[in-house]
């Protein structure tokens, strides 16, 4: 009797030890969430005093290198700190309801192993009871107010948190008067090019397959350039058979520009004699301008003749369609009346607004998407085919994720606090053919579609991961944590492997398949905006900052690197053997897919363009600020 008393007593002993510890633990860290909050609240961590004297000097002297590296250096300071404060407040909470867990349940275990111990008289017996019923009833209050309160002041520091950023972020945008007047420098009359033959293969040599690169990597044999058409027709034999018979991206799609950064959103137009001489102010080579109706930042698409846009503010969303050879505005479609619109926009950022997210066509119809979760169909006469509602997405800056279609599948990613998925609509009627939930955070990345392994997969980037999906049914093929903080920035594929990166997070190359892997990760150079691209083994990333870099894709060691005076949001563009890149200033910069630095040229639009590029027909199709533009030679 006496030994069990004994060991009850230690067990008494232990659970309200444990108790006393999980409570004071609970306590430090609500009152270091309470401080947190207090400073947050007293001191503005993105804009600081010393980073707004810089960039004045800066401002004053715009070629001081040495003052710009050190800005750049002061914001990267600032950004850190901002998402080491994200994960301190969230970590906090975390830690504050795991205590009180503890606590409650040492607490529990430890009256429960009182009530068995032989110091209790009958007598007493019933007042005790509901002693411990009160206490355990205030108890339960006090540690439920405890979490409730911090978990409260843990969502207000990271609510400021983001707000202060956001505000940070946004950059004074003009609304462009809205005009149907359109200035035609020099309309050009001509039929659409179809593709030949010859122009077949020139696609097929934009698109090689793992073999024909391997060739291609090796040293030249003499005896092997004489006899070329020898070479070729083995290659028809064997390893080329794959690119005959890779149903994507197709032939057709290859022979226009119908997505966001090109057929299957991977960054490559294969157009051949595109320009690389024009000049915005004086017109040289601009063949036609024109003002669009409503300012957004979604690119062009085109699909034979046809160009196609979108445009929106707080209350209007509008579909265009201009005839690309002359610049006419052929018809406006307006996305109303569609069932389950919200009544009010919902408030996004001047740098993002109300149609971020570029149309994309299948060669019948086009399909856009808006910050209000309106998405409508259109047939190429601007007729409507369907519309729908897919709530409002929860973005604290705005939708811009583009969509893409896989023959009669619109795919749609939908990454938002909420409830972030990706699904498949019938491109005929709207309705959904497949919905796959993702526990992943907002992401205005865009979907990329690729042949990998013999799959076509629809591969995308979110915090915290990079994840891939069959694109027939949705099912998750793999995914790979690797990717942190307010992923932009899509994927590019090649050779079989994906490459992701994001700001302040890191680059990394990755080889898919059932258990994923990291080959190599990269942390020098990153971007938040614009996508990577691949020629070869060469890879391009281009930051906001204004550097561009090209690492050996295989390896992940730096080629060469280079930085240009104006930052950059478009996605540049691989045409030809040469990278279209256009800055903000509206200068696209031109240069060789090599892997040493070759400047082409750098001419100027004469606006300012944070829009991809579109490609057609030995043409080059830009959208600024206010003006849609042809070049052409």
């Amino acid at each position: 009797m006496n030994k069990n008393f004994k060991i009850r007593k230690t067990n008494l002993s232990l659970w309200r030890n444990i108790a006393i510890v999980a409570a004071t633990f609970s306590f430090i860290i609500c009152m270091l969430v309470l401080v947190n909050y207090i400073q947050i609240n007293r001191i503005d961590p993105v804009n600081t005093e010393l980073i707004n004297s810089l960039v004045e000097r800066l401002e004053e002297n715009p070629n001081d290198n040495q003052l710009r590296e050190q800005i750049r250096e002061m914001d990267l300071l600032v950004r850190k700190a901002y998402f080491t404060n994200q994960w301190q407040v969230k970590a906090g909470g975390y830690l504050l309801l795991l205590g009180v867990i503890i606590s409650a349940i040492a607490l529990q275990m430890f009256y429960a192993g009182k009530q068995k111990l032989p110091e209790i008289s009958e007598s007493e017996e019933e007042n005790i009871i509901l002693f411990k019923e009160k206490a355990r009833k205030w108890i339960g209050v006090g540690g439920f107010g405890l979490v409730a309160i911090t978990l409260l002041i843990a969502f207000l520091t990271h609510k400021e948190l983001g707000n202060q950023f956001s505000q940070a972020a946004i950059v004074a945008q003009t609304t462009p008067e809205e005009s149907s007047d359109v200035e035609v420098v020099e309309p050009i009359k001509e039929e659409v090019v179809k593709v030949e033959p010859a122009v077949e293969e020139e696609i097929k040599e934009e698109n090689p397959t793992e073999e024909m690169q391997k060739e291609e990597n090796k040293p030249a044999d003499p005896v092997v350039e004489e006899k070329k058409e020898e070479v070729v027709e083995k290659k028809v034999e064997a390893p080329v058979k794959k690119v005959a018979t890779s149903s994507y991206p197709t032939k057709e799609m290859m022979a226009n520009f119908p997505a966001f950064r090109g057929a299957g959103g991977q960054g490559v137009s294969y157009q051949k004699n595109i320009p690389t001489d024009w000049d915005g102010a004086s017109g040289k080579n601009v063949l036609w301008k024109v003002q669009v109706p409503i300012h957004a930042y979604n690119s062009p698409v085109i699909w034979g003749d046809k160009l196609f846009l979108s445009g929106a503010n707080a209350s209007q969303r509008e579909v265009y369609c201009y005839d690309r050879n002359s610049g006419k505005l052929i018809w406006t479609e307006k996305a109303e009346g569609i069932a389950g619109s919200p009544a009010t926009s919902p408030e996004v950022t001047p740098d993002t607004g109300h149609a971020a997210s570029t149309v994309t066509t299948d060669g019948k119809s086009v399909f856009a998407i808006f910050a209000n979760g309106d998405i409508i169909a259109l047939d190429f006469n601007g007729k409507q085919k369907w519309a729908k509602n897919l709530g409002v997405p929860d973005n604290h800056y705005g939708h811009s994720s583009s969509l893409l279609i896989f023959k009669d599948k619109l795919i749609v990613q939908f990454d938002h606090k909420k409830a972030a998925k990706v699904m498949a609509l019938s491109t005929a009627n709207g309705d959904e053919l497949w919905s796959t939930k993702r526990k992943v955070r907002v992401s205005w990345a865009s979907p990329v579609i690729a042949e990998i392994g013999g799959k076509t997969e629809v591969i995308l980037a979110a915090d915290p991961c990079v994840a891939s999906y069959d694109v027939n049914t949705g099912q998750e093929l793999w995914k790979l944590d690797c990717i942190t903080g307010e992923v932009g920035p899509s994927v590019a594929v090649s050779d079989g492997i994906v490459y992701a990166m994001n700001e302040y997070a890191s680059l990394v190359a990755i080889k898919p398949g059932e258990n994923p892997e990291v080959l190599w990760e990269a942390y020098d150079y990153l971007s938040d905006v614009p996508s990577p691209i691949l020629s070869g083994d060469n890879l391009f990333i281009v930051t906001s900052y204004g550097a561009v870099v090209c690492y050996d894709a295989k390896s992940g060691e730096i080629r060469w690197e280079q930085e240009f005076d104006s930052g950059f949001y478009a996605s540049p563009i691989l045409v030809d053997g040469n990278v279209y890149l256009l800055d903000r200033d509206g200068v696209m910069h031109i240069f060789k897919a090599d892997k040493e630095y070759q400047e082409i040229a750098a001419p100027a639009l004469g606006e300012k363009s944070d829009m991809t590029p579109a490609f057609a027909d030995g043409k080059v199709y830009i959208r600024g600020e206010k003006h849609l533009y042809c070049i052409g030679k």
